[in-house]
């Protein structure tokens, strides 16, 4: 995590509450992490999927350990574009600390998969028949105070006069149940254009493969990110999806966390992205 100096007005709003006991210990990752917090850019970069970390209460779910490697357990690559990204773009960034086979952060509680029991075939016995008090405590414990961080950052942006953008960083598998994914990276939108659509064009024009809410919808309603922060707060929002194979090496993450950079910088400077709009439905 960074330490610069912050303006007190960021650090007490960054402070929060701390998680429910119970569930981490002392000596584990914590549920969220910054990079880059004194970033002065208009954009917020958070990554819902960027750690494999299962605390230590959980044991391993009852899942092999090559198999927290894959994407079941984290978005691979999608990190460490970010943790690049955000010094190249001057941006803040929220990354979670704990992995989606526990409870996914971009899914919304009590939706299905929420608390996966089995993800692309692989079995998860741990996540089978829990209560109501074993979900709230990775709720509580997890969940919750990711989101809560991904609030603040928001809250104290907006404390300041400065309206951010958020980008939500992700990553997806070259192939899924036998379909070899043509897209280099998607971009996912629902009812706010502003960002998402200036974006896919200008992916477009650097001749890359680039999937308009592809290879999942924007408008997904188990979703939970783009919404939840984005666009219930009428904030310039875009969801990007880079392709696994392109991002999982420190080379590939460098290339894309530099061209990422290159094509946003201008729309972070564009009026026209932080125009107030109202909300449409997407164009599909």
């Amino acid at each position: 995590m960074d330490d610069p100096v912050i303006e007190p007005r960021l650090s007490e709003l960054l402070q929060g509450c701390p998680p429910e006991p119970g569930l981490l210990a002392r000596d584990e990752p914590p549920p969220f992490g910054f990079c880059r917090l004194e970033g002065a850019a208009p954009v917020i970069l958070t990554c819902d999927h960027a750690s494999n970390h299962l605390p230590r209460a959980l044991g391993r779910l009852g899942v092999e350990r090559a198999e927290l490697a894959r994407h079941i357990a984290w978005d691979i690559g999608a990190a460490e574009v970010t943790r690049r990204l955000a010094p190249l773009l001057d941006a803040p960034a929220v990354l979670s600390g704990f992995s989606r086979l526990v409870i996914d952060a971009n899914r919304r509680l009590g939706a299905e998969n929420s608390i996966p029991e089995a993800s692309d075939g692989t079995p998860v016995p741990g996540n089978r028949g829990l209560d109501a008090a074993a979900r709230a405590l990775r709720r509580d414990c997890l969940f919750k105070p990711y989101h809560g961080a991904v609030a603040r950052l928001i809250e104290a942006r907006l404390a300041v006069g400065v309206t951010p953008a958020l980008l939500f960083m992700h990553s997806f598998t070259p192939v899924m149940e036998g379909f070899e994914r043509p897209w280099e990276v998607g971009v996912l939108w629902d009812r706010d254009p502003r960002l998402a659509v200036p974006l896919i064009r200008a992916l477009q024009a650097k001749g890359l493969a680039v999937g308009d809410n592809q290879p999942y919808s924007g408008a997904s309603p188990v979703d939970y990110s783009l919404h939840a922060h984005g666009e219930a707060r009428r904030l310039p929002c875009a969801l990007i999806e880079l392709r696994q194979d392109l991002i999982d090496t420190a080379q590939g993450a460098e290339r894309w966390a530099r061209l990422l950079a290159e094509v946003l910088a201008p729309l972070l400077a564009d009026p026209a992205v932080f125009r107030e709009t109202q909300l449409a439905g997407a164009a599909r």
